[in-house]
């Protein structure tokens, strides 16, 4: 019987061939689009569906690739001829939440927002945040390791799981890490496990570290600069005075620029920056006071509201960044991160990268932790070899800097040829083997994070 016939037999309704159904498992968000159709979309409603289609794939060699919402980055979760994109979406039951445990068992094809939505109602909030929230599932975050404007102050998904279930390559569910607090037995698999895109195997539960809501101010700080350089220097003197906003984003003047016209705002100065930073808690007013001392005193002009709703409306600029780049043309969104203390000399790297490469590169930046978020605007659907030429430019830049390719979007399709480039060699062939390990066949997400 074929793949598809077994598959059939097993799973009945669950296997999708529709044309629509399978061009989209094609694509995600970041334009990459594969080259032929999955075999079949599995629309899985339990972990025995997950279990079913993982031995199937294993007995016959077939590549599976999973997907959540398909909001992805990197082309990670993009299926393609021959393989079995198998969708987790429709699995999205909170199995627990335990208020004195501060956790909840979730899985993985809950939306981020409508988690926290229902966690509201025993006062608690799952903490990471990517802008993608409220289009993005939980395992899609845990499996890209997502993180957002919340994570200078509360970190990103690594620090808000605590185990994961999983099924193998070969259809065997296992279940990583635990419910406590701490937990030092054994190698932390778990840890592996989120950022693995796919390739280690299929989250089909987690276990998620909770915080409680706390009661208290929520303040907002706008800061405009002269320049971009001045805003990520004046970023970095407020993490040297010890002071922990929530948020902290900064908007070059490109995407400033855009960002205001897509909301029919009045025109910044030109070549100004923008730096949005926002406090909570109790000692909210305190630390956003002090705060605006530091920014004043590093030549910002600066504005504070302790009013919610203003302070919302202030980050809705930031939030308009990926509308605005679609006014622009086509965007490769891209994700670099680096050392706090070199952002001011990252953004000199894009402003040289732009000059030598002649390209426009608006940026974003989650200012609290050094992630960066270039975006390259062309026409047309494909990324020209010219962009190509000035983001490979960009990222070598970064991982002199002693960064990263990528501090929440994953390597996927997109940036597999520079993995070997910031790992090396040695770590570069250990990750291969560990994958291995967990995928003997090589049919989970073949061709992604990894080139052959």
């Amino acid at each position: 019987m074929s793949v598809l016939g077994q598959l059939r037999a097993e799973l009945g309704d669950l296997v999708d061939t529709s044309p629509e159904a399978l061009e989209n498992a094609r694509a995600d968000k970041s334009g990459h689009r594969s080259a032929e159709a999955p075999l079949a979309v599995v629309h899985a409603e339990a972990v025995e569906h997950v279990q079913a289609v993982m031995r199937i794939a294993s007995a016959t060699g077939t590549p599976v690739v999973t997907r959540g919402a398909g909001t992805g980055l990197a082309g990670a979760a993009n299926a393609g001829g021959g393989e079995i994109a198998l969708s987790v979406r429709r699995m999205t039951r909170i199995l627990e939440v335990s208020p004195d445990d501060l956790l909840a068992v979730v899985e993985p094809g809950i939306l981020n927002a409508d988690l926290n939505a229902q966690l509201l109602t025993h006062g608690l909030w799952w903490a990471p945040d990517p802008a993608s929230k409220a289009i993005s599932t939980v395992g899609g975050n845990i499996a890209t390791g997502a993180g957002g404007l919340l994570c200078a102050k509360y970190g990103v998904v690594r620090d808000a799981v605590l185990g994961l279930d999983v099924v193998l390559a070969d259809g065997r569910l296992i279940r990583m890490g635990h419910r406590s607090v701490k937990g030092v037995t054994g190698l932390d698999l778990t840890s592996l496990m989120i950022g693995s895109e796919g390739t280690l195997g299929v989250i089909v539960g987690a276990t998620l570290k909770l915080r409680r809501i706390v009661p208290g101010d929520v303040c907002t700080v706008a800061a405009t600069f002269r320049t971009v350089r001045d805003a990520a220097v004046a970023s970095s003197a407020v993490t040297a005075a010890g002071i922990q906003p929530a948020i902290m984003e900064l908007m070059d003047p490109h995407s400033l620029a855009a960002a205001h016209a897509l909301l029919a705002l009045p025109a910044p100065t030109p070549g100004s920056a923008q730096l949005t930073i926002q406090t909570d808690g109790p000692a909210a007013a305190v630390e956003a006071d002090a705060i605006a001392a530091v920014l004043t005193g590093s030549g910002g002009t600066v504005a504070v509201t302790h009013d919610r709703e203003e302070g919302e409306r202030l980050l809705a600029i930031r939030r308009a960044m990926h509308p605005a780049m679609e006014t622009l043309g086509t965007a490769l969104i891209e994700d670099v991160s680096v050392p706090r203390s070199q952002l001011a000399a990252m953004f000199d790297e894009i402003a040289r990268v732009e000059r030598e490469h002649g390209v426009v590169i608006p940026v974003v930046a989650h200012a609290g932790d050094g992630n960066l978020h270039p975006n390259f605007i062309f026409e047309g659907p494909e990324v020209p070899a010219s962009i190509w030429e000035a983001a490979d430019d960009l990222f070598r830049a970064a991982i002199r800097l002693g960064g990263t390719l990528t501090g929440e979007h994953g390597i996927g399709v997109l940036k597999r040829r520079w993995l070997a480039d910031e790992l090396g060699d040695d770590q570069w062939r250990l990750q291969r083997d560990i994958a291995r390990v967990f995928d003997p066949q090589g049919i989970l997400n073949p061709g992604k994070v990894f080139e052959a």
